[in-house]
């Protein structure tokens, strides 16, 4: 029977899911043997309740493929793999199909030379359907409660009424089709709404559901680098903390882009601190640039652990304004391998350096190399004056071939070199998935490529593109070593808020090898942890060592680091006291240092932070140290800002993923309560994509 127009609009206007591999396999073998045993005899048995298993796959690849369907190819092959995996997953759970939209619902009714069922508005119920496929079936496969393959035959019809009832049987088989159409259109859409927002479900209801935990069910080739949660250290032997700051943002964006795809990330692709960083606060700054950082420390109650406190620590940068911005040069080095060749690789990357293309100003200079299998010059440095040109270049590239990476960065820093403009900012912009795989390609290589570069002034920024190839390791070495900001830009609202809405902290460093060393005081804190920072722990000596490289702040940024602390006395405590230590000093009321017009003493303090940095044009680092101390508690959770209370939420929620032992009784509900009262103000919707992820996290965790 061949599908008139109107239903085939039904199905075109339908989006297509993408298919599960495991189970578009078993439906199409599914299929396949409901389609022979159809070729050998096209009589129908049984009832009109809910069919078995195969007559529910027989009667709807039958109306799909046996039909001649006036669809061009195209259309019916894409229609074929996606609803095949629906169907498997239906008949896998036996479940009957669900009964699809009223404008569906008609249009089967109309197919099947009836009237609309049920109530007055047209809506059938399921006592209607039945009875509908009790008048127009001969007979059908019925499942029994005890045995799903016995057979219950209906009474033989009369020849004359055969005829007609089989056509009708068969108006009612296309009608079904289109029911069950409209019901993956509805479940596709449904699915991350669902998981969003879905009350808790059962450790069985998730494992019919949804993925296997952590695992996105495709290829994939991602590389993270492995580390270690930071340990819990006694302050009495270990008493002082030093890390990089960290501005990335990459893995809360990585983070989010797996869990929007129904899986888990890799536990590695969690950085907790870039997972805290990735949002606005409204910390306060400094002034002047004379001293161009500011900072607010709260030592406050943990919500995960009644016998512990949180230092957090806040630092905002000077904001430089729009007339004081330096010239920029940069140059756009752009992978266009064939491993770019995807909708969220290249043509989301020309879309997002179009972007940025209208935050520069007209004197401001852009270069653009491409690499695949050799390294080219796509243009050479030209003024933002002529954006005609440059967006002409951008849109007109193409992804093929193998990823000569270093080759491209050798480039980037020849052009770079070109058009340096002194006192400006002078700075690579490499937009790639990872994937180098000729030339240079090991770590240490482009590590050692990278270091000598930013000593000519000429910085290193990278921004990543994709999954499935992503080579995240790789990313952070280049971009830590080129004094630059690693980004993971997987929508277009994240190109958005990466290269426009903070263009001014992405490309106008303020500082740079910025370090943190904070010296917790035994009298007061057994233990202590960081938070976050693994991978840019430095050593005790590197602090004041000007040669070791940290990272860099762009105008206006924030970063925030939050400690965990056990004070002593605590039941917390999970070291045991050294038998032999001897600390008679720091018992002591030996006088410290003068704190405004009091002195302070080492027992009123919890800590003793010091902030080194250098200017962008200076090699000699500066110092600011700030006490903590009792005038930087408060009493209460509560009594902590929005801004406070939510980074103290992402912290958690970054913890949770990492399995970390400290988190394990605060669950995701906890978590959510958390952030939801302390939204606060969120113009751009970010804290509220927080919120859904973190419920996404609860459905599949």
């Amino acid at each position: 029977m061949i599908m008139d127009d109107r239903e085939l609009k039904i199905l075109g206007r339908m989006p297509v899911p993408e298919p599960d591999a495991k189970r578009r396999a078993a439906a199409l073998d599914l299929a396949m043997q409901a389609f022979d045993e159809q070729a050998v005899s096209k009589d129908t048995q049984g009832s009109a309740t809910e069919n078995r298993l195969t007559s529910r796959a027989a009667n709807f690849w039958r109306a799909v493929m046996e039909r001649k369907l006036s669809a061009t190819p195209a259309i019916a092959g894409l229609l074929v793999l996606p609803i095949a995996g629906y169907a498997a997953w239906y008949m896998a759970n036996e479940r009957p199909f669900a009964i699809g939209s009223d404008d569906n619902l008609r249009t089967a009714n109309e197919l099947a030379g009836k009237k609309p069922l049920g109530k007055e508005d047209g809506r059938a119920g399921p006592a209607d359907a039945a009875k509908l496929k009790q008048e127009t079936a001969v007979s059908e496969y019925r499942q029994d409660g005890e045995d799903s393959r016995s057979v219950v035959s209906a009474e033989p019809a009369k020849p004359a009424e055969l005829v007609e009832q089989d056509l009708a049987g068969e108006r009612l088989r296309e009608a079904e089709t289109l029911v069950m159409a409209d019901e993956v259109q509805r479940n596709a859409v449904g699915t991350l709404q669902g998981a969003a927002s879905a009350p808790k479900v059962s450790a069985e209801q998730k494992r019919l559901m949804l993925p296997e935990p952590g695992v996105v069910e495709e290829e994939n080739r991602d590389r993270f680098a492995s580390f270690d949660n930071n340990p819990v250290k006694a302050a009495l032997e270990n008493p002082v903390s030093t890390f990089s700051i960290d501005v990335d943002t990459a893995s809360y964006s990585f983070v989010r882009s797996a869990l929007m795809r129904n899986g888990l990330p890799n536990p590695d692709a969690v950085r907790v601190e870039e997972m805290i960083n990735y949002f606005p606060y409204n910390w306060a700054g400094p002034e002047d640039a004379s001293v161009p950082f500011n900072s607010t420390i709260t030592v406050m109650p943990s919500p995960w652990n009644e016998h512990t406190k949180l230092m957090h620590v806040a630092i905002k940068g000077y904001d430089v304004q729009p007339a004081e911005k330096p010239r920029a040069n940069l140059v756009f080095l752009i992978d266009t391998s064939g491993s770019m060749n995807q909708p969220d690789k290249l043509p989301l990357l020309k879309t997002s350096f179009r972007m940025l293309l209208d935050r520069l100003d007209a004197d401001d200079t852009i270069s653009i190399v491409t690499y695949a299998g050799n390294a080219g010059t796509a243009l050479e440095p030209t003024k933002v004056s002529e954006k005609a040109k440059i967006l002409a270049v951008i849109d007109g590239l193409g992804a093929g071939g193998r990823t000569a990476g270093a080759a491209g960065i050798q480039q980037a820093y020849n052009l770079a070199e070109q058009a340096f403009i002194k006192g400006g900012v002078n700075r690579v912009m490499l937009a790639t998935d990872g994937d180098f795989n000729v030339g240079v390609s090991d770590d240490e290589s482009l590590k050692r490529m990278i270091e000598k570069k930013r000593e000519s002034g000429i910085f290193l920024s990278v921004f990543g593109f994709g999954h499935g190839n992503y080579n995240d390791q790789l990313m952070q070495t280049l971009a830590q070593n080129g004094n630059g900001q690693a980004a993971y830009i997987d929508t277009v609202a994240e190109a958005q808020k990466t290269l426009v809405e903070e263009a001014g902290s992405t490309l106008f460093p303020i500082a740079k090898d910025v370090k943190i060393q904070v010296e917790f005081n035994p009298a007061r804190v057994a233990e202590y942890r960081l938070i976050g920072y693994e991978t840019r722990a430095l050593k005790r000596e590197d602090f004041n060592n000007d040669r070791i490289d940290a990272g860099d702040i762009g105008s206006g940024h924030s970063v925030t680091a939050i400690y965990e602390i056990t004070p002593v006395g605590s039941p917390a405590v999970t070291n045991d006291t050294l038998r032999y230590a001897a600390n008679q000093e720091a018992q002591g009321e030996k006088p410290l240092q003068l704190d405004g017009d009091r002195p302070a003493r080492v027992n009123d303090e919890y800590a003793f932070l010091k902030l080194r940095y250098k200017l962008p044009d200076e090699d000699t680092s500066k110092l600011i140290t700030t006490p903590v101390g009792a005038g930087n508690e408060i009493a209460t959770l509560a009594d902590a800002s929005d801004d406070q209370r939510f980074s103290v939420a992402v912290a958690a929620f970054g913890q949770k993923l990492r399995n970390t032992d400290q988190t394990s009784r605060y669950g995701y509900e906890d978590i959510l309560k958390l952030a939801q009262a302390a939204r606060g103000s969120d113009p751009y919707g970010y804290r509220a994509e927080f919120l859904s992820l973190v419920r996404i996290a609860d459905a599949l965790d």
